[in-house]
């Protein structure tokens, strides 16, 4: 099993929940709105950065959607060079494995950024969230030579950027931190 992000975060909130939504297999309903939006803006992103013809979808955006899609779009990390998006990464920690899907990895030289949209809210403490926790220990195992390895969250409806660099000292907080929510998971399996 691959240890999730959104396991993790379930975990920390509520034991229950995780049991009914991991373990009793209990899907959450997510037909709103916000979470189309958020799917079409990231399929648009994807699409665009493996350098399809996005042409005909951008003319098929509501206006509320070409907004966001042109704030995403015109951000300066997609003059980068891409390297891959919307693909799953897995790294071992300790006995466990973990890992998630990264909405688009991109470099400039031998500087790295793993980017997020959000076309909801930023996490409020984006340097603890375990999603960016997650993303940046797996990428800290699989490129072996950087300069620098940063999470950049985008938050498209506010025009907001957070960016999180990783450290040595943040490498080592973010491993106890994931090794104590895997061992939480580990005993209610």
């Amino acid at each position: 099993m691959i240890i999730s992000p959104n396991m993790l975060k379930t975990i920390s909130k509520s034991k229950d929940l995780f049991i009914e939504k991991y373990i009793d297999n209990i899907p959450e309903i997510q037909l709103s709105e916000p979470f189309r939006q958020g799917k079409e803006i990231h399929a648009l992103a994807n699409y665009y950065l493996k350098g399809q013809d996005i042409s005909k979808l951008e003319n098929a955006l509501s206006p509320e959607r070409r907004k966001l899609w042109e704030k995403l779009k015109t951000n300066p990390y997609f003059n980068f060079e891409c390297i891959n998006s919307e693909y799953t990464v897995t790294s071992k920690l300790g006995e466990f494995w973990i890992g998630g899907r990264i909405d688009a990895l991109v470099k400039n030289g031998k500087d790295y950024y793993i980017l997020d949209y959000k076309t909801g809210q930023i996490p409020e403490n984006a340097v603890y969230d375990y999603q960016t926790m997650v993303y940046l220990y797996t990428l800290d195992k699989l490129i072996k030579n950087y300069d620098s390895l940063n999470f950049v969250y985008l938050g498209l409806k506010t025009s907001t950027e957070e960016k999180i660099t990783l450290n040595k000292d943040l490498l080592k907080e973010y491993e106890k931190k994931l090794l104590n929510g895997c061992l939480q998971i580990k005993n209610l399996l």
